[in-house]
């Protein structure tokens, strides 16, 4: 196979992030929320394969008639803010006030993150927390802690959007990937889990999840804390 076409079915993997959003929606919509986050964790799977391929067959080179981060950003959205959003409003762990105050920030506040142009930093992390909130509210749907705390988990987080804290991309950030990447592989083992056995608290995906999740979102800010040895 030609290297051109090999970068034109990188563009069609991750097109087919925009399916299974419209089919993680259509779940939701029925309030199927297990199905629609299993749909979601395979987007994800997808976004992060989609990447090294891309790289791999230098897409931009071979294949010009398509913009992949464009398409990538596009997919993102639908599957990182907007359907974890409606999720999280419809499904009742935020209700009345707080749940119109969580989709509005989460979903305005994610639009302006992701057309910033400073979002990434020299060493391929994001700048701020990265608007990956289908990982958050999967989270959430998993422990279902008490609404204040999912309310302040959503404030400090959309404050940190716009912050200069650091957050690692498990595949791309080159510091600490022998760690970061295995983790969240395994964080999309437990999620594929928990959801697979519709969130049951007494699942060992639970556990996996919180611990996973923590490594994942404060590795960034222990590596600015944390000087690197030359």
């Amino acid at each position: 196979m030609e290297l051109r076409h090999k970068a034109l079915f990188v563009h069609l993997l991750t097109a087919t992030g925009a399916v299974l959003s419209m089919l993680a929606m259509l779940a939701a919509v029925d309030e199927k929320w297990s199905l629609m986050f299993l749909w979601l964790v395979v987007a994800f799977a997808v976004d992060g394969v989609d990447g090294p391929l891309a790289r791999r067959y230098e897409v931009k080179k071979n294949w010009k008639m398509y913009d992949g981060v464009l398409m990538d950003l596009i997919i993102d959205y639908l599957t990182y803010v907007f359907i974890p959003a409606y999720a999280l409003f419809r499904s009742g762990l935020l209700s009345g006030w707080t749940g119109w105050f969580a989709i509005i920030v989460i979903v305005y506040g994610s639009v302006l993150y992701f057309s910033d142009t400073r979002m990434k930093t020299t060493d391929n992390s994001f700048a701020g927390f990265p608007g990956c909130w289908n990982m958050v509210v999967l989270v959430l749907f998993a422990t279902s802690p008490h609404w204040l705390i999912i309310l302040l988990v959503v404030v400090v987080l959309t404050i940190a959007m716009f912050t200069n804290i650091k957050f690692i991309h498990p595949v791309r950030t080159e510091r600490w990937r022998a760690v970061s990447l295995p983790i969240a592989i395994l964080w999309v083992v437990f999620a594929a889990r928990a959801a697979w056995v519709d969130f049951h608290p007494s699942s060992w995906a639970i556990w996996g999840l919180v611990v996973t999740s923590i490594w994942l979102l404060v590795a960034g800010a222990a590596q600015q804390l944390i000087p690197q040895r030359r």
